[in-house]
């Protein structure tokens, strides 16, 4: 049975004899009503404080979920942003490279050109070579010709052959 600071201001003893002294008595179980009475306040403000408390740390523990799924789901992102970023760069680094292997393939085609265009510059020097040689002997062999026919009885005598035969 609980007892209430009221319930011991109203408590009455039976007379006896050679009791104790009422006054006292009621003084006493007045001064342990109002020690109960502020027991019984404090217990209650303790209570409604640990009411307010576990609504705190009930909102705490729910803001700490809240953090903790927010925390997750950075975490996942951060992870999702880290693979788009590599599978990018691995894009951009494979793109780079076919680039580069067209370059080089290009480079390697106009290399070639030019190595077949300087072939054909030899050997069209050859034959210019050749044709100035052949041209040059033709007219070396041709002023031969006319150098032979200048130091020999030459152009007059036909000539002068020719007066007389006209001259018949």
């Amino acid at each position: 049975m609980k007892i209430t600071p009221i319930d011991i201001t109203q408590k009455t003893f039976t007379q006896a004899f050679r009791g104790v002294a009422r006054h006292e008595v009621e003084a006493f179980l007045a001064l342990v009503a109002s020690e109960l009475e502020a027991l019984l306040r404090e217990l209650q403000a303790l209570r409604d404080g640990t009411i307010r408390k576990d609504e705190i740390i009930a909102e705490l523990r729910s803001r700490e979920q809240a953090l903790q799924e927010t925390m997750i789901t950075a975490q996942r992102a951060c992870e999702e942003i880290r693979e788009t970023a590599r599978k990018e760069a691995e894009i951009t680094l494979a793109e780079a490279e076919l680039q580069a292997e067209k370059i080089v393939q290009s480079a390697h085609q106009r290399y070639l050109r030019v190595v077949d265009d300087i072939g054909e510059v030899k050997r069209q020097r050859a034959q210019c070579e050749a044709n100035l040689k052949v041209m040059l002997e033709a007219h070396l062999k041709l002023l031969r010709t006319f150098e032979e026919r200048e130091a020999g009885p030459g152009v007059e005598y036909l000539a002068g052959k020719k007066k007389t035969a006209d001259e018949k």
